[in-house]
């Protein structure tokens, strides 16, 4: 009974859908390197097939080049073949025996084996979600980084470590996502590039007419009617049946008719006013609000610059803690990054050794990273947080307890009412875009649950280099810090008073190239009260 529950359960956990076991790849480097194991172990199971088909038909042409040779033997002089006694036995026997051995031969599978495998892995597959979110996530770094489609197609990324590309397919895979979502800016960009690819005679399974049908519409959207129309007249060049383009054309040329017809009622105007009309395109940062256009500026580095006089203000040095005991004879090395806010750099304040192991206990609980509903203040994912998260407390692991007790002794406030530390790995892409860590005054009960106040100060290690992107930015004033391994940042979220600082909304930025990995701590106001009086003035 036992046994026959088991192997339930075991033929269960291998039928069940990808679903279950599904763990937004997308949103993890961290976690996508598992599939990296998991295709290798595919592949190996592959090639094991592959030597047993092999072997198998190795047999199966030692056996037809054999019998090649006795049929054509016999067949010159059956009489006197026959006559042999031993080549008549042997004739009934093959005939008996040994075809039906054959026989089974060519029909045993050995795919068995790779099938299995195959079954069971299948269900730690990535799914339709995974695949949108990846193709988003390149259309989101061309967006952020102004890549053009040829540079992302060759691959030629800064900081590249394994330069790939994308094929005509791959080009035509993202421009029907994008399609999907009524993104015709980048369906035109992406179809463009996997026609050009086969204009230039790469071979693909993906036809020219499927890429001009999904082409001449998207530009047709966006109000190109006279490129559409050329469009579709090259389609039905390839194929003059084609249904849907030739209605698009008898219904583009009906629409050509009657804009000459309104056009000839009407006053003529300024031609080149009404040309770059008919050819506008919907951009991607056509809609964008100021603050969006900031943040991806100082994601690729062109923010703000600050005066000589200011960069004069900003210093770097020793820091011990504010006479803490344990740094007055080995301080720490600290830099200022922005002055208002006040950011400063930590360095060399988190070893290699501390950082695997946080990795090694935040990988196993790493989970799609949430947003709390500002209407409902439940928790739920958001497509401007690409990244997965697990928390760790300073109880279960030396480690732990020693970095929190590290933040405290250098910030001089109380650790012991902070969330736990907050481990992140980002995706695809990943970013975070611009928000608050601190509760607004119209969001009173944000942090009500912890009992312990509003946040009143982040801290942030940096926990690996990124080769490209990834950094945290400060859009309302300018400020960009770009990821350095072994270093930490901090800032307060709130004035003295208790006020909000609007100053320290931030973001993260796409990682472009390579693999970010953060740790956070935030601490709360609870237990600062001495250490960090309230001012005079309400927003000192």
């Amino acid at each position: 009974m036992v046994f026959t529950m088991a192997w339930c359960l075991l033929v269960l956990g291998v039928l069940l859908p990808s679903s279950y076991a599904h763990t937004d790849f997308f949103t993890s480097i961290g976690h996508m390197t598992d599939l990296i194991n998991t295709e290798k172990d595919l592949v190996t199971s592959l090639k094991d097939y592959i030597k047993a088909e092999e072997s198998k038909l190795e047999q199966i042409k030692k056996w037809a080049e054999k019998l090649d040779k006795l049929t054509d033997t016999a067949t010159k002089d059956p009489e006197g073949f026959l006559g042999h006694p031993v080549n008549a036995f042997k004739l009934m026997k093959r005939l008996n025996t040994e075809w039906s051995e054959l026989e089974n031969l060519v029909l045993k599978d050995m795919s068995d084996g790779f099938i299995s495998n195959m079954t069971i892995q299948r269900q730690y597959f990535p799914n339709d979600e995974d695949q949108t979110g990846a193709a988003k996530a390149l259309l989101r770094l061309q967006d952020t980084y102004n890549l053009d489609t040829d540079t992302l197609s060759k691959g030629n990324l800064p900081g590249v470590k394994h330069k790939t590309f994308l094929t005509a397919e791959d080009c035509f895979e993202l421009g029907k996502i994008a399609y999907t979502e009524s993104d015709y800016y980048h369906t035109e960009l992406w179809m463009q590039q996997a026609l050009k690819q086969l204009d230039d005679g790469e071979v693909s399974s993906t036809d020219k007419v499927s890429v001009l049908d999904y082409l001449s519409y998207a530009v047709y959207q966006q109000g190109d009617l006279d490129k559409a129309m050329t469009l579709t007249k090259r389609l039905l060049e390839l194929d003059p049946e084609h249904q849907r383009a030739n209605g698009n054309m008898k219904y583009f040329e009906y629409i050509m008719a009657k804009e000459k017809e309104a056009n000839k009622s009407v006053a003529k105007t300024d031609d080149k006013a009404e040309e770059e009309s008919k050819t506008q395109k919907m951009g991607p940062s056509k809609s964008y609000p100021p603050e969006r256009q900031k943040y991806e500026m100082l994601c690729r580095g062109e923010g703000l610059k600050m005066t000589p006089r200011r960069q004069s203000k900003l210093f770097c040095r020793y820091h011990d803690g504010n006479r803490n005991p344990k740094y007055i004879l080995g301080p720490v090395k600290q830099e200022d990054e922005w002055d208002k806010p006040r950011i400063v750099r930590f360095l060399e304040i988190i070893s290699d050794e501390e950082i695997e192991k946080v990795k090694e206990l935040a990988k196993p609980r790493l989970r799609r990273a949430t947003i709390s509903n500002p209407v409902t203040g439940v928790l739920e994912t958001a497509h401007y947080r690409i990244s997965k998260s697990a928390w760790l407390s300073g109880y279960e692991n030396p480690t732990v307890a020693r970095i929190n007790t590290r933040i405290e002794d250098l910030t001089g406030l109380d650790v012991s009412t902070a969330e736990e530390l907050q481990v992140a790995n980002y995706g695809v892409g990943g970013q975070y875009e611009p928000h608050f860590d601190f509760g607004r005054k119209d969001e009173p009960d944000a942090f009500k649950e912890l009992g312990t106040g509003n946040r009143i100060a982040t801290w942030l290690f940096y926990m690996s280099d990124v080769a490209a992107g990834g950094a945290t930015v400060f859009p309302e004033v300018g400020a960009s810090v770009w990821p350095r391994k072994g270093t930490a940042v901090f800032w307060y979220n709130l004035f003295p008073s208790g006020e909000g600082d609007y100053s320290t909304r931030h973001a993260a930025c796409p990682v472009l190239v390579g693999n970010k990995w953060v740790s956070n701590k935030w601490i709360h106001e609870r237990g600062q009260e001495f250490r960090r009086p309230c001012a005079l003035s309400e927003f000192e």
